[in-house]
Parts: C-alpha cells; sequence; structure tokens
C-alpha cells in the first residue's frame, strides 16, 4: 500500500468545532500536574470560576464540568425537572433535536416546535405556547442560541420576553456550545436561568470542558428536582467549588488551557471578539452571495457570526465536495448532519481566526467549486476581501 506524500503547510480546519487550538494555549498545556488538593490548586481554580463568570455576564455560579457540552445539557435537565414535567423546545437543527431525543430519554414530556431547520428560534411561535398554557404545566423552555448544523442564531432576549409578557414561570435554559465567545451573550441581563457551554469551539480549547451558568432560580429549583442525578449533580460540585475544589479528580490540563484562553479572550476584549466574528462572518456571507449559492440561513436576523451553512445546487453532492477540498487543498469543511446530510458544507469561522485564515479558507472553496463542475459565479474572494476592507477602512478612520 502507498503512502500518503506528507503535505507541506498547515492543515485549514475549517470545521465549526473543535477549533484549532492556539500555540499559546497547547503550550499552557504542558505543565507538570498539580495537586488537586493543594492550596495552589485552590486559588488557581477559584480564579477560573470567577474568570468564567465575566464570560457568562453573571454574577453567579458557573459549574465546570470533566465533560462535552452533551454532559452540560444533561445537567441542566437532570437538575431543574421531574419525570413527566413539560418542557418546550423548538427545533433549529441537529442540535436542537439531540437535545429534545436526550430530554425524552430523561422522562421528560417534550414539546417540539418544528421547523424546517433554516430559521433560529422564532419567539412569537414560543409566546404562543406560554399564553396557552394557563395552568402553566410548562417547567421550561430550553433552546440552542446558535445551531452549528445550520447557521442560524437565535434571539434569547425574545425568548425572555416571551416569557415575561405572559407572566410564565417557567425556567430559561439556552445551548451556547457554539456562541459562547462568539457572540455577545448575557446570561444575568436576559433573565437566562441555565446556560450551557464546552470548550471546544470559541473557547479555543480540546473538547472536554463543560460549563453551566445556574440563576438563583436555577438554584431553587434544582432542590425539589426529582430526575436521577450522580456525576453531573450540582449541589455535589458547589460545595466542594466554594474551596476550589471537585468532587472528583478535574481535568487539570485542560483548566491550564482554560487560563490561557480566558487570557487571550481579555487581551483582546470582549468587545473587539465579538466584532471580529461578525466582520469574519460578514465576509464569508459576502463570498457565499458573489458565488451564486444559497445560505442555509434564509432570513438575515439569524445569521450566524460562528459559523455559515451553505447548500448545495441540485445534484451536487456537498460530501464529495468536501472530499475533494480536502485531497486537493488540504481543507476540512464541515459536513452536513442529519437532514440536511449531503445537501450543504459548513465554514467555521470561529475561535483563533481572522481575515487572512478566512480568506485562505474561501479559496480553498472557490477553487473547490471549480474542480467539482458546481455552479457558481467567481469573485467569491474578491467580494471577501472587500467586506474586510471596509472593515479596515472605518477602523483606520477611527484612529486618525
Amino acid at each position: 500500500m502507498s503512502k500518503k506524500p506528507n503535505r507541506a503547510g498547515r492543515h485549514f480546519l475549517q470545521i465549526p468545532g473543535p477549533t484549532p487550538v492556539p500555540s499559546r494555549i497547547e503550550r499552557a498545556m504542558v505543565r507538570p500536574i498539580m495537586d488537586h488538593r493543594s492550596q495552589e490548586f485552590s486559588d488557581f481554580s477559584l480564579r477560573l470560576l470567577e474568570e468564567l463568570k465575566v464570560l457568562f455576564k453573571t454574577k453567579h455560579p458557573v459549574i465546570m464540568f470533566p465533560a462535552s457540552g452533551t454532559g452540560a445539557w444533561e445537567a441542566a435537565l437532570t437538575n431543574t425537572l421531574s419525570a413527566g414535567d413539560k418542557i418546550v423546545m423548538f427545533e433549529t437543527g441537529q442540535f436542537s433535536m439531540l437535545w429534545q431525543v436526550m430530554a425524552k430519554r430523561l422522562g421528560l414530556n417534550v414539546e417540539y416546535i418544528e421547523s424546517d431547520w433554516r430559521i433560529g428560534v422564532d419567539s412569537s411561535a414560543i409566546a404562543e405556547r406560554l399564553k396557552a398554557d394557563k395552568a402553566h404545566e410548562i417547567k421550561a423552555v430550553a433552546i440552542v442560541h446558535n445551531e452549528t448544523a445550520t447557521g442560524c442564531c437565535s434571539p434569547v432576549a425574545e425568548v425572555r420576553k416571551a416569557l415575561d409578557d405572559t407572566g410564565h414561570p417557567a425556567l430559561l435554559l439556552v445551548d451556547t456550545i457554539s456562541s459562547l465567545a462568539c457572540v455577545d451573550y448575557q446570561h444575568d441581563a436576559w433573565g437566562v436561568d441555565v446556560t450551557v457551554c464546552g470548550s471546544q469551539k470559541g473557547m479555543m480549547l480540546p473538547p472536554g470542558l463543560s460549563f453551566t451558568a445556574v440563576s438563583p432560580k436555577a438554584l431553587e429549583v434544582s432542590k425539589s428536582a426529582k430526575l436521577p442525578k450522580a456525576f453531573f449533580s450540582w449541589d455535589d460540585m458547589l460545595g466542594p467549588n466554594e474551596k476550589g475544589f471537585y468532587p472528583y479528580t478535574p481535568a487539570i490540563t485542560l483548566m491550564y488551557g482554560l487560563e490561557e484562553a480566558l487570557k487571550m479572550l481579555h487581551e483582546e476584549g470582549l468587545d473587539n471578539v465579538f466584532a471580529r466574528h461578525a466582520k469574519l462572518a460578514a465576509g464569508v456571507r459576502a463570498a457565499v452571495d458573489a458565488w451564486g449559492l444559497e445560505n442555509q440561513c434564509r432570513d438575515g436576523k439569524y445569521y450566524s457570526n460562528a459559523v455559515t451553512s451553505i447548500r448545495m445546487p441540485d445534484g451536487h453532492s456537498a460530501d464529495a465536495f468536501r472530499k475533494l477540498v480536502l485531497e486537493n487543498f488540504n481543507m476540512s469543511l464541515g459536513a452536513g448532519l442529519s437532514k440536511v446530510a449531503d445537501k450543504v458544507f459548513r465554514i467555521g469561522h470561529l475561535g483563533d481566526t481572522n481575515e487572512l485564515t478566512i480568506i485562505g479558507a474561501l479559496g480553498g472553496v472557490e477553487m473547490g467549486l471549480d474542480l467539482a463542475g458546481v455552479p457558481h459565479r467567481a469573485g467569491g474572494v474578491d467580494a471577501a476581501m472587500a467586506e474586510f476592507k471596509k472593515y479596515a477602512q472605518v477602523e483606520q478612520a477611527k484612529a486618525a
């Protein structure tokens, strides 16, 4: 069997997570393991837990589990609900679907509002369900803030308003796995009760840490929640966390990386991080429009600043296109999932990335479209560059 030749240059990982881990974070993780029962670790851990609050924009506890975001999903449900409780969820794509599958497996009564995977959460549809629930049987509303599979971002504040306008006491649970540290998110100001996230996307870390921000209301409700929980018990975590410890061995090496990731985010400034993601997303969307291809997200209100999902013309395979791009240009693009399998490809523009990274990625896509014979217009890369130049000119004018 012939061995594939070594590829010069770096691999372009343009999937929407896991995202490339910056060298600063890689180096930070190559450190001797600390005694996780020591005062040194306690001080280190307490700093991290406080700094995470800044990221979530909350004054309340953030709980960190050695798990993927799926673990945080389970923690959110099992710590706040009981078997048979009614929960409303909205279909935005693959990950909203998987969360509702989990909810059903846990014994919850799920009302899943169906959609076509081309918009974010319709807050008016949520409001209708809440208005009709005169007996307040609905115990929680759970939504995905940024749907990684479709590139649709949902208006969390509008969903909170729907709850407030109807006077409904249901909890608001939000998945920010592909949005936190990419777009502005305000756990306290938006009245979110439980926010879940994972380490491997906007936070620029390897997979393996999940985070859960919890409101006082959620903590109070958790005292009477009856769903079984063990590993993901908030109570078991919160007591030791007060002193910087954990009820089981923490992921120390990943925590070293987390410390460096938080430093990087704060050095850039969160508002600048959000502006950078908005700029890169605008460049990618400009390229898609110039190519004459179709964005999976059909309504600009819901455009994601973390990932763009692009529909292939009828008769053309997205998977074959991604394979061609990987083999010829050493770039991985995101696959279409479930209902959009082989119908879309995804460009991740989140985490540790900039204009030149995105220009390179778009160049690979444009060359791939040519090679694959996919109907399109030339000029996507030029359109993105023009978009980025506009942003640069604005910044120059501000500095003058």
